[in-house]
């Protein structure tokens, strides 16, 4: 077990590496991406203070299918596989935060397909940032969620670059958000999201 510092864009392991550790983030923020066979690169998830990644190899994966890269000064720990399996086992408050963590990310992939499948893309533009800036989460919001590109977000929501811009500067003109450069959440922007009807997009 051990604390590891990485500086931003520094990665933390690259997509066919050896999967021999999990790791938990105590602060900063890490990107997740995975490149296909003909090399299109698409971001995953962010992942933010009191996340697990790289679990994957206690369930038998013996090489990553992702990219991490820090995209911020980020401090994480690195648990090996075999003395993470221990903790499973011996530590009881351990595990019941590792597997709330499983939890919570199964509920969070089982949203994320609702809201694809359900949502407008700007609503699901709204939701994402939220995320981010860790609204509804543990812990409390961090509503600056610094630079983003509007690609990443359009890729992340499964629309284009000139609709997420469209969105991005409707928010800003009703105060949603602050946006210049760095994006600053507001609270308000839950409004979008809780008063808005799901319907589905043709």
């Amino acid at each position: 077990m051990t604390l590891a510092k990485y500086r931003k864009h520094q990665l933390v392991f690259s997509q066919g590496a050896p999967a021999d550790a999990v790791f938990f983030i105590q602060k900063g923020k890490v990107k997740a991406t995975v490149v296909s066979e003909r090399g299109k690169e698409a971001v995953l998830s962010f992942l933010a203070p009191g996340d697990f990644f790289g679990e994957g190899c206690i369930a038998g994966q013996e090489t990553r299918t992702t990219t991490v890269a820090a995209i911020a000064e980020t401090l994480v720990i690195k648990i090996g596989k075999p003395e993470f399996i221990r903790l499973l086992h011996d530590e009881v408050q351990f595990s019941g935060l590792f597997w709330k963590h499983v939890l919570k990310r199964s509920m969070r992939i089982e949203a994320d397909l609702v809201d694809q499948l359900f949502n407008s893309s700007e609503r699901r533009l709204a939701r994402l940032l939220l995320l981010l800036a860790n609204y509804g989460q543990d812990g409390r919001p961090m509503p600056i969620i610094g630079k983003i590109s509007q690609e990443t977000l359009a890729e992340m929501i499964g629309t284009t670059r000139p609709r997420v811009s469209h969105f991005m500067n409707k928010f800003r003109e009703l105060g949603y958000i602050s946006y210049n450069g760095r994006i600053e959440v507001h609270k308000s922007l839950l409004n979008l999201v809780l008063h808005e009807q799901p319907k589905a997009e043709h």
